[in-house]
């Protein structure tokens, strides 16, 4: 009992410190976003417009929640809560630092895709409740999307996985103390960023809530606190790809080798996360949407095959290695 209550405790607090850095995210998104597109962005309210996410959430929570003439009434308030819980779950088995993590499975790697992949579900539940032929084509291309980068998400970790010879998240970062797989899986690092981008729906690969064309996609009937819901899942879901990110690729808590010491293994981690988080936000500014079709057919014919590819150079190399 005393175990489940510390695990409850934990687990809250762990949740309610996201929910911090969500919000603190799209306020640095918004500012970055404001000087690349040369406009000041949020700067009214606190210093440096910082508290302007804290209004956006009064805000939110505020504003009416219902559920659109015609929709179905239990899918529709389900929907977002389907989205950002597996998001919220996943987080229970990053390690933040050596022996920092909720949950140290020995699947985690499983674990974590098996989470980013149930949050389709989320999208697709509210887009067929909605009632709304914009929300239903935003749903089916979020399903096709997550169908197609997922078939190289998984592949692209897999040579982490060979080399490291674990699942374990924590026995990938110890398998890293030499060298960083980046360095050994360039291809697989590259590979794993693009379909990290797509798997949270983030600019160029956001075809589902696209407002050029479907309003916004799956979002369209949803305000008040069950589009925030959808919004936190989605902000979550680029710091979680992020943290997986560090984990597999960049050493998880372990600073360069040349630095020795020089800072505690979770402000590595926080500060590694928080580089490529800045660099999914740049990739927003700066390139532009391609159409569905060219998203589709890249994942199909360029990035399956070269994940593949990487998957059997590395098997061989493994292989040689291990042979007497």
């Amino acid at each position: 009992m005393i175990g489940m209550a510390l695990t409850a405790i934990l687990s809250t607090m762990l949740i309610m410190a996201l929910l911090v850095v969500a919000g603190t995210f799209t306020w640095v998104e918004r500012r970055v976003l404001g000087f690349v597109q040369e406009r000041l962005g949020p700067n009214r309210v606190g210093p440096f417009g910082f508290l302007q996410w804290v209004a956006d959430t009064v805000k939110i929570l505020t504003k009416e929640d219902r559920p659109p003439p015609g929709a179905d009434r239990v899918a529709y308030i389900l929907a977002p809560m389907v989205a950002a819980t597996p998001v919220l779950a996943g987080f229970g088995v990053v390690a933040f630092g050596e022996g920092l993590s909720l949950a140290n499975v020995d699947v985690g790697v499983m674990f974590l895709l098996g989470m980013m992949g149930l949050t389709v579900y989320g999208v697709v539940l509210g887009a067929l409740a909605s009632h709304s032929r914009f929300a239903l084509m935003g749903g089916l291309r979020a399903a096709a999307q997550m169908l197609a980068y997922e078939a190289f998400l998984g592949l692209s970790l897999l040579g982490v996985v060979m080399i490291a010879g674990s699942l374990s998240l924590t026995e990938i970062v110890h398998a890293q103390r030499g060298v960083w797989f980046v360095v050994l899986q360039p291809f697989g690092a590259a590979l794993f960023c693009i379909a990290g981008v797509a798997a949270a729906h983030r600019l160029p690969f956001d075809l589902p809530e696209s407002e050029n064309d479907l309003v916004a996609g799956f979002l369209t009937e949803y305000t008040g606190m069950s589009f925030g819901l959808f919004f936190l899942g989605e902000y979550l879901a680029v710091l979680l790809v992020a943290s997986l990110a560090v984990t597999l690729f960049f050493g998880g808590w372990l600073g360069p080798v040349w630095l020795g010491p020089f800072l505690p293994g979770p402000i590595w981690f926080g500060l590694k996360v928080g580089v490529i988080a800045l660099i999914f936000i740049w990739i927003r500014a700066t390139l532009p949407r391609p159409r569905y079709d060219q998203l589709v057919r890249f994942a199909w014919t360029i990035a399956l095959p070269l994940a593949l590819g990487n998957l059997l150079l590395t098997g061989v190399v493994v292989v040689a290695r291990s042979a007497p």
